[in-house]
């Protein structure tokens, strides 16, 4: 399964703000915390360990190239 690179989500917008509401009242560590649970549940349903390699590689070059 090849890491899908292109927008794929109905409504990228919507989901963005309903991620941002579930965290309004959170603690910044409370928000890590379920952003790293909300990465867990995802990769789990991805399942693919070729795709999970790809996606973190390209999340880690984009969060270094940010620096």
């Amino acid at each position: 399964m090849a890491l899908i690179r292109t927008a794929n989500i109905p409504d990228p917008d919507g989901f963005y703000q309903e991620l941002i509401d579930s965290q309004r009242s959170m603690s910044e560590e409370d928000a890590a915390l379920m952003n790293a649970r909300l990465v867990l549940v995802l990769a789990n349903h991805v399942g693919d360990r070729a795709t999970l390699s790809e996606a973190i590689a390209l999340a880690a070059g984009e969060a270094s190239a940010q620096k």
